[in-house]
């Protein structure tokens, strides 16, 4: 179950300790960027509410990234998976620029998601057009989490780097992260079927088979 900033600012921390005591494995989807004292402060909190994976983000850098860690290993015998956000799957190369980001969305990835794991994070954010790449550098062990999976009916709103749920699971995506394809359908249970079913499909194809859904 992910909780992301909407679902927590109106529910607050309560909620995702329900959650947690009632078996869900939470995400707690709040992207953490910020000074490295902040951001030990923020993961310790989080730790307490007992949620199964956290994010940060990797534009963070190096000095936040390891306190992150090291605030999670110090603070319970069996903390969450610490994930961080490598680019936006709103970003596109056009946008990289204005943000003072050089290269291509690829290269930029490559670069956030290798810091990440040198800094001993469990993986990262990513767009799934970038997993079969970053697995490729960063290892099979290192847990790729993808958002703007759509449906090949959906619309792809104010994501710009999507992909089917089948295709994703081919690229090398652990971890889907599907929203709006449900909550915003006429007939969630109908596409919640779908997608489903699309997973199972890929989960049972030969490694390698890129299959689009």
């Amino acid at each position: 179950m992910k909780v992301g900033k909407e679902l927590f600012v109106a529910a607050g921390p309560r909620l995702v300790e329900t959650l947690a005591h009632d078996g869900f494995d939470v995400f707690l989807d709040l992207k953490f960027h910020d000074i490295p004292n902040t951001v030990i402060g923020a993961c310790k909190a989080a730790t307490r509410l007992g949620v199964w994976m956290l994010n940060v983000h990797a534009l963070g850098g190096r000095a936040m990234l390891e306190a992150a860690r090291a605030a999670l290993e110090n603070g319970s015998s069996s903390p969450p998976k610490l994930i961080a956000v490598t680019l936006l799957t709103s970003l596109t190369a056009r946008d990289l620029p204005e943000v003072g980001i050089a290269g291509t969305t690829e290269s930029a990835a490559v670069r956030l998601a290798r810091l990440a794991r040198e800094c001993g994070l469990d993986g990262v954010v990513c767009s799934a057009h970038e997993a079969t790449l970053l697995k490729r550098e960063c290892g099979a062990d290192f847990c790729l989490v993808t958002p703007g999976m759509r449906l090949a009916e959906s619309a792809g709103d104010d994501q710009r780097r999507v992909m089917t749920p089948g295709a994703a699971i081919a690229a090398g995506a652990d971890y889907l992260v599907i929203g709006r394809p449900i909550t915003r359908s006429p007939d969630p249970r109908r596409v919640l079927a779908a997608i489903n079913a699309e997973v199972a499909a890929a989960l049972a194809a030969p490694r390698g088979v890129r299959r689009e859904g």
